[in-house]
């Protein structure tokens, strides 16, 4: 019995594995059949798809609700931007020490974190969100108000003439989210992941089957942030530039509301979450366009659009219309099953 658990797990892991490199694949692809802009769009969606994984793992599974991981996306930008200025490393270098970053915030916070639940675990996260960026500008390092360039290079020249900068950056950030997406799947599949769950459910009970839950917390606040570091080194890295206003506390409430969107309980929904977000600005600008409105009406309507998508989802789709469906699938099969029956 427990060899054919283990080959039927072997199986699909073997699956998922197929189908992450089949989704590298075609992104390939899709990226040489479309204009510039769609390109920088599918960067802006694999950015996307990583922070709101790491919503999703702190706040679906471990339990714990942060409104600033737009702070620590900060984080892990400044972390790369500083490095490749200062010491020029290798791009790889400056990503992989964004992780490290903003996983060593996380860890501070998680600590506090572990002592805190509901609104006022929330309120401090909101309270970084809003403090953090700012106090960029008090250090000349971090380039205050006007920020840091960070510029990743142009493209081997073995990838042709035609290879384009905003190509490169889609392939890197691609290439970062399968890969994130790989490690924080099968992350949600051990037994760490088992005992956030357990944790989010039943505490207590969680505390009698001997799990270390305040540990557990601030494990999984670590490894939230981390990922979260690399999304904002990413996103320092389409925009080319880190400063405050790259990382605002709109950001923050806009992932959370990508990871409402996706399904906060389950990874499949979340390149829905990201689609809707990098979209969002678009359709501000053909609403605003032909209403003609002002350009602080046109400015804050994206926010307007985010508030009002997270408030309608809570209200009738609150798990996710991706986790709905497949609730919803579920039920039907078990229908037309209790039917043959």
């Amino acid at each position: 019995m427990l060899k054919k658990k283990d080959s039927h797990k072997k199986q699909k892991d073997t699956t998922h594995l197929s189908l992450f490199i089949l989704g590298g694949v075609v992104l390939y692809f899709l990226s040489g059949m479309v204009d510039e802009l769609r390109v920088y769009q599918g960067a802006s969606i694999a950015v996307y798809v990583i922070a709101i994984s790491s919503i999703i793992l702190l706040t679906g599974y471990s339990g714990q609700v942060s409104l600033g991981h737009g702070a620590l996306m900060a984080v892990g930008a400044y972390a790369a931007a500083v490095l490749r200025i200062e010491y020029n490393l290798p791009i790889i270098l400056c990503f992989v020490v964004a992780v490290l970053a903003a996983a060593i915030g996380g860890a501070l916070l998680g600590a506090a974190a572990a002592r805190l639940t509901g609104p006022y675990l929330a309120g401090t996260t909101l309270a970084l969100a809003i403090g953090l960026p700012s106090l960029a500008n008090q250090f000349t390092v971090l380039g205050g108000e006007q920020g840091l360039i960070f510029d990743v290079g142009f493209p081997p020249l073995s990838l042709g003439e035609d290879f384009t900068q905003y190509r490169w950056f889609f392939w890197i950030a691609a290439l970062a989210a399968l890969m994130s997406m790989w490690v924080v799947k099968n992350i949600l599949g051990s037994r760490y992941g088992r005992s956030w769950r357990a944790g989010r459910g039943h505490e207590v009970a969680a505390q009698l089957a001997g799990i270390n839950t305040a540990r557990s917390k601030v494990l999984a606040f670590t490894v939230s942030a981390g990922i979260a570091g690399l999304a904002g080194a990413l996103l320092a890295m389409t925009i080319g530039t880190v400063s405050p206003s790259a990382f605002p506390l709109s950001l923050s409430f806009a992932l959370l509301t990508g990871a409402v969107l996706a399904g906060i309980t389950t990874l499949g929904g979340v390149i829905v979450g990201a689609f809707v977000l990098v979209i969002i600005p678009e359709i501000a600008d053909v609403i605003a366009h032909r209403l003609g409105t002002s350009e602080s009406v046109t400015t804050n309507l994206p926010g307007l659009i985010v508030s009002g998508l997270l408030i309608l989802t809570v209200l009738f789709v609150p798990n996710g219309p991706v986790e709905q469906h497949r609730a919803r699938k579920a039920k039907h099969e078990a229908l037309l099953g209790s039917t043959h029956k």
